[in-house]
């Protein structure tokens, strides 16, 4: 799907419609010593193994994409969930 690089949408900030630059959402890095990722590894050690089904394959074949727009004047970023699709082109 192709998408122009910039629109004009509202501000929260600002609180009128103002160009935006849109871009992905790209999720972070996961921390390996936060304490859910040692709770879930301490679950998977010794007798009785996986805590949940392990996922053999994938139903869908897509995921759904975060837009992520940035404001022209004041910066402030806004995000918008609910696209599925397999490529999206700027």
């Amino acid at each position: 799907m192709k998408m122009q690089k910039e629109m004009r949408k509202f501000c929260p900030k600002c609180k009128t419609h103002t160009i935006q630059s849109v871009g992905l959402y790209k999720k972070g890095k996961d921390r390996t010593v936060a304490e859910g990722a040692r709770r879930h590894a301490e679950d998977k050690h010794g007798y009785g193994g996986q805590k949940f089904p392990e996922l053999k394959r994938t139903a869908k074949t897509t995921k759904k994409m975060t837009l992520r727009y940035t404001c022209k004047t004041c910066q402030r970023k806004t995000m918008k969930e609910g696209l599925r699709i397999r490529k999206l082109e700027m």
